[in-house]
């Protein structure tokens, strides 16, 4: 016998072993989260003694924890009607996954409602139940985006599926980034200038909780946990901060997730040297199940973000959208329930097309940032973009005389900023560590250093326009 019929036989072998386990041996893997392992087993049995509650039941469960919610519903329905323990619990489960938020939540009061009769705990399900009428209010406000693409992949290496514009900063995980190895969940955004860094790490308790760490010179300052509104109940992770160095998006699975982890947004608040309350972003970006890594890349005008939606444990999507200049939603009243469940699942991308233009723009701009390959300059004395097609890299780049000088002021003025900048997060440093005699001092001197620098941001970007221009019109 050959080598390629040996694995043919051993694979056959091997499936006969699993369609041949025991009834014992697949409650045992159901007990330990393996709900792949068992869901052959209990999907015999289920379907040899329909009336069996229970084991209806641990299918319908096994269907549900493996991105099957749809296929185990009408079990779980049996295992209600068979009044089988828990039952409930698990069916409001498979409304929840499925967007039938009105259905989830009646079966979570009557679950609530039997616990309370038999005098026991009910606050899980109260959670779960609030997570639920979180989910229908978030049904009736659903974003209309353009999703251009979608890849299902490996979700240890998601973040190889992120193709950011240089100018939008650099993606990593935490174990990659730090050089470390072990069972890190945390990821590492670093902006583009490389002198200020935001990740997700564990801390003493096992939680994972968003750090902060800033560069001054050649000096990093030391870690930073960022405050309780970012880092509060539950895990934190998957930062990125937008080119305006205050707006941060992250993911959580606090209180305020309608299940796993769900999308965030914040700003920095320099009045007061903090950050606003964030904000849950809604659906179809955020759903029953966890989603996370959420980018708005200015420059390609695209954004990304991953979801384990209906996928299986080890697969994750990354969906492409065009971002919005401004939020929209679908009409609550006048669309159709199930197209609108549709949308906010993103259950096909292409129900999202509505404008023939702007998706074939996208993906023109998504094929552009997959295919980009940087021009090595090893000598190049700086970097500046005049425009899609055009990259300066040296000073007889210039074909303006006067355009060449303006980029002179340019780049001093730009490092005057960044000093200023630097100066800034030294007295906000200050700030956070004093006391209350030492911010009454340094309130004034941060105002009107932020001021400044504001101000010089403004010069800056138009001197930048100026340069533009003047350069075209030579050429």
């Amino acid at each position: 016998m050959n080598n390629r019929y040996i694995f043919s036989f051993l694979l056959a072998l091997l499936s006969f072993t699993i369609s041949a386990q025991t009834l014992e041996e697949a409650k045992t893997m159901f007990n330990d989260g393996d709900y792949e392992g068992a869901k052959p087993v209990f999907e015999r049995l289920a379907k040899a003694t329909p009336n069996n509650g229970q084991y209806n039941l641990w299918y319908g469960v096994c269907c549900l924890r493996t991105g099957s919610p749809q296929t185990g519903l009408k079990y779980l329905q049996t295992a209600v009607k068979r009044r089988t323990p828990s039952g409930q619990f698990y069916l409001a489960e498979a409304y929840d996954a499925l967007y039938q938020f009105d259905e989830a939540i009646k079966n979570y009061e009557a679950y609530i409602a039997d616990l309370t009769k038999r005098k026991r705990p009910t606050e899980e399900a109260e959670k779960a139940m609030e997570k639920a009428k979180t989910g229908l209010r978030m049904l009736k406000n659903v974003e209309e985006i353009c999703v251009i693409d979608s890849f299902v992949v490996d979700k240890v290496d998601f973040l190889n599926t992120y193709k950011l514009s240089e100018e939008a900063g650099n993606l990593y995980s935490y174990n990659e980034y730090f050089d470390t190895e072990g069972d890190n969940p945390g990821t590492v955004f670093e902006t583009e200038l490389r002198n200020h860094l935001y990740y997700g790490s564990m801390n003493e308790v096992g939680e994972v909780k968003i750090f902060a760490r800033h560069k001054y010179g050649d000096e990093w300052s030391s870690s930073s946990e960022l405050p309780e509104r970012i880092n509060g109940i539950g895990n934190n992770n998957y930062p990125y901060v937008m080119t305006d160095g205050i707006t941060i998006f992250f993911a959580s699975t606090g209180e305020h997730s309608i299940g796993g982890y769900d999308i965030f947004a914040t700003r920095y608040n320099s009045d007061n040297n903090t950050y606003l309350i964030p904000q849950n972003i809604g659906m179809p970006f955020n759903s029953p199940f966890n989603d996370y890594m959420f980018v708005i890349d200015e420059y390609s005008n695209l954004g990304w973000f991953a979801s384990d939606r209906y996928q299986p444990e080890d697969k994750v999507c990354v969906y492409v959208f065009v971002p919005n200049n401004s939020s929209k939603t679908y009409n609550f009243e006048t669309i159709d329930k199930d197209e609108l469940i549709a949308l906010a699942q993103l259950s096909s991308i292409e129900t999202t097309w509505k404008d023939s233009i702007e998706v074939e723009e996208g993906l023109q701009r998504l094929e552009e940032v997959i295919n980009y390959i940087p021009t090595p300059q090893s000598n190049a004395e700086f970097i500046f973009i005049l425009d899609d097609n055009n990259t300066y890299y040296h000073y007889t780049d210039f074909r303006s005389a006067q355009a060449k000088e303006l980029f002179k002021q340019y780049q001093q003025k730009n490092a005057d900023l960044k000093k200023q900048i630097q100066k800034l997060e030294s007295l906000r440093e200050e700030y956070i560590a004093g006391n209350s005699s030492d911010k009454t001092k340094l309130t004034p001197p941060i105002l009107d250093l932020e001021k400044r620098v504001d101000q010089m941001e403004l010069e800056l970007t138009a001197l930048e326009t100026q340069i533009r221009n003047v350069e075209k019109r030579q050429k």
